[in-house]
């Protein structure tokens, strides 16, 4: 057995702290929902210069613990198509007016950091799963023409020519060799923010898709619904989530292969995993707080991680992988990182480990098991395809806790993560 516990002032720590007496029982029940596919991050503008902004030694020192069989071993990894809130400025691939065919479309600014970045990633992780997510449209297909905020103008030649947009980024990046498995077709489509955004009401998304979108991807990647943020409709409208209502359209039912979630989106997910049971689901964005990356901080991701996985996740995705200027991004919100990066040194932070608490033991293929006891929701136990069983055990309270799990009455430290293999 395996047992690797971790606190505020002790890291990745050998835990042998076993008790003569038995604890809250937790019984661990059957597998239950799809194979996950794994663990990843986010690679934005930002985040990937931060890294290649470090010498060699530092770059390859972090890949390793990120990519690197032995450590996180991420395999599933966000991008965006264009800018997100953290590019270093608004971009997208053409920019010029009226050019509906096209002929101006680049990738050309992703060869700067974005693209270099992942080609060394794939020297660790050869298997990379892509998903990619639009924040915004190319600014003169929208009213207003501005990247934060706004509507895609809904004309058949301004739609035909979003979708070819979205089809020539999946294809140049395959020629690039790299494979956008999924593409999710909107970034929050029902907020506006102030950084790139857009927003798609229900009859405009569904046309988008039906009509145009899934026509023009083909066989080129899946495409997934979302990534949906929160519920357009409260009380008393309950079966109203946008999943629900995108999927009573029979093409879209029939083409739409998955969907991912973020923020908000994890009181959906809810409904969303009752509805559709068998569907793809991922997270694609845990939440990012506010810059302080605390323990505490940490403690709430790992509630977000399991509450993802419990409710049919194939997937969970890190935001920030690396981030310099104290975390702020171009649209002035500080978040938290993974790493920091200040005057050509890194730290890894809090989020870090918990993220290695789950990534380093639960393989691609297994699955989320269903346990009974009162201390549930502060566990996430899973089935690796070897048939082993990891269980990530939180105590986020200020004193001991006994957990009994067979024979074994584990005393889990205050304030500790517990990682424990079978």
């Amino acid at each position: 057995m395996i047992w690797i516990k971790s606190t505020e002032d002790n890291i990745f720590a050998s835990g042998n702290e076993f008790s003569s007496k038995k604890g809250e029982e937790l019984k661990i029940g059957s597998p239950i929902g799809l194979p996950i596919y794994g663990f990843g991050c986010a690679i934005s503008e930002i985040c990937a210069r931060a890294v290649l902004g470090l010498d060699e030694e530092k770059q390859n020192e972090i890949l390793n613990e990120l990519f690197g069989e032995d450590n996180c071993a991420f395999n599933y990894c966000r991008l965006s198509v264009g800018a997100n809130d953290f590019a270093d400025s608004w971009y997208s691939y053409d920019e010029t007016d009226g050019d509906y065919e096209l002929k101006d479309f680049s990738i050309e600014r992703d060869r700067k950091y974005i693209i270099p970045f992942i080609k060394k990633a794939q020297k660790l992780s050869k298997d990379l799963y892509f998903c990619a997510s639009p924040w915004s449209p190319p600014t003169w297909m929208k009213f207003p023409k501005i990247p934060n905020g706004g509507k895609l103008v809904q004309t058949p030649e301004n739609l035909s020519a979003y979708a070819r947009y979205l089809r020539k980024f999946i294809d140049a990046y395959a020629q690039e060799g790299i494979k956008v498995k999924h593409l999710n077709f909107q970034n929050e489509f029902t907020l506006l923010q102030k950084w790139p955004s857009c927003v798609f009401d229900e009859k405009d998304a569904e046309n988008f898709i039906a009509n145009y979108l899934l026509d023009e991807i083909g066989d080129s990647a899946e495409v997934w619904y979302g990534t949906i943020n929160n519920s357009r409709n409260a009380a008393p409208d309950f079966f109203h989530h946008d999943l629900f209502r995108i999927m009573q359209n029979e093409k879209c039912r029939k083409g739409i292969k998955g969907a991912s979630f973020q923020w908000a989106g994890k009181s959906v997910i809810t409904r969303a995993y009752e509805d559709f049971p068998d569907m793809n689901f991922a997270c694609c964005e845990i939440e990012c707080r506010d810059a302080d990356n605390s323990w505490d901080d940490a403690m709430y991701m790992f509630s977000n991680i399991r509450h993802y996985f419990r409710f049919g996740c194939r997937a969970t995705v890190y935001w920030n992988m690396a981030l310099e200027n104290g975390g702020l991004s171009t649209w002035e919100w500080a978040q938290n990182s993974l790493i920091s990066v200040k005057d050509g040194n890194y730290r890894f932070n809090y989020d870090f480990y918990f993220i290695k608490h789950f990534a380093k033991y639960v393989k691609p293929g297994a699955r989320f098991i269903k346990t009974e006891g009162t201390f549930s929701t502060c566990c996430a136990f899973f089935q690796n395809p070897d048939g082993g069983i990891v269980g990530v055990m939180l105590n986020p309270f200020e004193f001991e806790r006994t957990i009994t799990i067979g024979e074994h009455n584990f005393i889990l430290s205050p304030r500790s993560v517990n990682t424990v293999c079978f």
